[in-house]
């Protein structure tokens, strides 16, 4: 079974993206994966800041990453790029830490101008760090996004585009797992 590592860059435990996040990786655990997901903001800021990877938290994200087949990146967009707490772990990594993975990035935002961060901001990082393949990535818009009892709606649309996308992902992950299963 292929493992996902689904790392949440909010710096907000209640944010959308986090709340965004937390559904896909329902999804892909029901689509034969198993699923972890990091919040970034509960990983030692000192040991983030400081580049530490010897921290045993930081450490033990390293090895997940190292032991996932695929990755989802996710991210609300701030200041036209993804947030300081996802580029602090993204910047301690190894240089190819994301080699042999599927990799799908996801960013959140207030403005559809904010979609450009996909392509100029998040996706140079993760080919820079290696990546395998880089699914089509998608940008959702805040207001797209409303908050429910149980957690999150999208709007129908939304919805529609980054479950296919999901799906996507989810089937180029499983690829992927063979493809190496079968090198092996």
């Amino acid at each position: 079974m292929p493992t996902i590592l689904v790392i949440s860059g909010s710096p907000s435990a209640s944010s959308k993206t986090a709340a965004l996040v937390e559904q896909l990786a329902d999804r892909l655990g029901g689509q034969d994966h198993r699923v972890r997901t990091i919040a970034v903001r509960s990983l030692p800021a000192e040991a983030l800041l400081a580049a530490d990877a010897t921290n045993p938290r930081i450490a033990e994200v390293v090895r997940a990453i190292a032991e996932a087949d695929g990755l989802v990146v996710a991210s609300p967009v701030y200041k036209a790029a993804y947030t300081g707490v996802l580029k602090a772990l993204l910047d301690l990594l190894p240089q190819f830490a994301f080699a042999g993975k599927v990799v799908l990035p996801l960013l959140t935002g207030g403005s559809p101008a904010h979609v450009l961060a996909l392509d100029y901001a998040l996706r140079p990082v993760l080919n820079s760090l290696g990546a395998h393949h880089i699914v089509q990535g998608y940008f959702v818009l805040d207001k797209l996004i409303e908050r429910t009892e149980s957690g999150i709606a999208l709007a129908e649309e939304a919805e529609r585009n980054l479950l296919s996308i999901v799906d996507t992902f989810s089937t180029a992950v499983h690829r992927r797992r063979g493809e190496l299963l079968a090198a092996s």
